[in-house]
């Protein structure tokens, strides 16, 4: 199945699909930087990183609606119309929990306590690179179509989807214990920093998570 059958009956969703997770794969990444500036406290440079995420986050946004306009209910596709829109939500998410990590650590003026900086920083590379696999998923989703989930290029894509599940198990060991290292000084700290500090460890760890899920519903689309 080609992307001659899209031409046939309406525009190639593929394309813009590969833009939007791009946008929305830059905009995690971003959050690397941001860290680093946490750590350093370098309150000139989060405002500026936190605003970078902010415009991707809203690239991202319009990417999605012009997106969704073309997949009216009656088009003919070669995939599921459900498993689409479920692709384009997960990137979405994705780009949406970076905005909500840097905004609140922005507002907050938070920090991350001196024995958790390398551990921390370890585990936001690994959450951004989970999303980083995830968009080496969908840049060969054109492929996949191309030869119909067929061959080669599916061998391709299921390592590629092995390789992000092994990515976001990683997240959720360092996760562990990141947390745990948190239980260990949270005396020491003021209780709504470490409640706050708890929530920003779930939201990196959900990144990496609906990173995973964007490579699950490809999966799913090679099953069937």
């Amino acid at each position: 199945m080609s992307d001659y059958l899209f031409r046939m009956f309406g525009r190639s969703p593929v394309g813009p699909l590969q833009q939007h997770m791009e946008r929305a794969s830059a905009c995690v990444s971003q959050l690397v930087p941001f860290f680093e500036a946490v750590i350093q406290q370098d309150h000139g440079q989060m405002q500026a990183l936190q605003e970078s995420i902010v415009t991707l986050e809203n690239e991202a946004d319009e990417l999605k609606r012009e997106l969704r306009l073309q997949l009216p209910k009656g088009m003919f596709l070669p995939v599921d119309r459900r498993d689409l829109l479920e692709v384009i939500a997960m990137q979405d998410y994705m780009a949406n929990k970076a905005k909500d990590i840097a905004g609140l650590m922005l507002g907050r003026r938070m920090t991350i306590p001196k024995p958790l900086t390398k551990k921390m920083m370890k585990y936001v590379r690994r959450s951004v690179d989970a999303a980083l696999q995830a968009r080496k998923v969908i840049n060969e989703f054109d492929e996949l179509l191309e030869t119909g989930f067929r061959g080669q290029e599916a061998k391709l894509v299921t390592r590629l989807i092995k390789g992000l599940n092994k990515i976001e198990n990683d997240t959720d060991v360092l996760q562990v214990e990141i947390r745990s290292m948190l239980f260990e000084i949270e005396k020491a700290l003021p209780p709504v920093d470490v409640m706050f500090l708890y929530q920003i460890i779930q939201w990196i760890g959900d990144v990496a998570d609906l990173a995973q899920r964007v490579g699950s519903r490809l999966q799913l689309m090679l099953a069937k």
